[in-house]
């Protein structure tokens, strides 16, 4: 695993769309298709911002949720609605931003259905050309939350958790996650300090330390990596040890 420790979220967020631009394009390339699945949170909506900017082939970019609360549509809790706003300068077909349906009643029935679209979108089973995620400052990821049934969800590509920080999410699983072609964490906050170094160690009783490592690069700023001490070389790419990945998470 390879991590970037820049100054601040802003160049953080500002690292992170050029990969993600140098993603997509390869991607297009290659496959003359780039889907990408996106998780919330304020450096990412950074992200998309810079990315909305550049010159990538947005006709051939599909871009899907990792995860999303169950609340009414424009809600701000609502990932959809910031991620919406995000990308409103970007010349992106907006059919081709897929939505978690969450308002309806049976939340189960729309998760199955999600997971049909992606199979639409990239293959059966689906694999991103990347997933982008988030570390929360008690260790979960996308709403892969520590304690949630949904953890152990390895026979469904899209899933339910229970109510977390006071909402139900619809979540890619870990099998959904792990089949990327590349995972781009960005990590940012003083808050995520001590989670991030446990990230880094390879902690795997953590949500986060169960997503493979051997493709994912992480961007973080100097807060998050505070205390990580001897695992990274401040202000440089390094490699970190590639651990095993959790049985069953694969």
């Amino acid at each position: 695993m390879n991590i970037e420790i820049l100054e601040n979220s802003v160049t953080v967020a500002k690292r992170a769309a050029s990969i993600v631009a140098e993603e997509a394009s390869e991607a297009v390339s290659a496959r003359r298709k780039f889907v990408m699945a996106v998780s919330g949170g304020h450096t990412p909506w950074l992200m998309l911002q810079d990315l909305a900017s550049t010159g990538i082939p947005w006709n051939a970019v599909h871009i899907v949720q990792v995860d999303e609360r169950v609340a009414p549509e424009g809600h701000t809790d609502r990932n959809l609605t910031h991620l919406r706003e995000t990308l409103r300068e970007a010349p992106i077909p907006p059919e081709q931003i897929y939505a978690m349906s969450v308002t309806s009643g049976d939340l189960e029935l729309e998760a199955a259905r999600y997971a049909a679209t992606l199979a639409k979108i990239a293959g059966e089973p689906p694999v991103f050309d990347l997933v982008h995620l988030g570390l929360g400052p008690d260790g979960h990821t996308a709403s892969l939350v520590p304690g949630d049934p949904v953890l152990h969800v390895d026979d469904a590509d899209v899933s339910l958790s229970g109510p977390y920080q006071g909402r139900r999410r619809m979540t890619l699983t870990y099998p959904a996650i792990n089949r990327a072609r590349k995972i781009l964490w960005v990590v940012t906050g003083s808050e995520k300090a001590e989670m991030c170094r446990q990230f880094l160690a390879g902690n795997g009783s953590i949500p986060a330390g169960r997503i493979r490592r051997d493709r994912a690069l992480v961007v973080a700023d100097r807060a998050a990596t505070a205390t990580a001490g001897s695992l990274i070389k401040e202000g440089v790419v390094c490699e970190l040890e590639s651990l095993p990945t959790m049985a069953g998470s694969l």
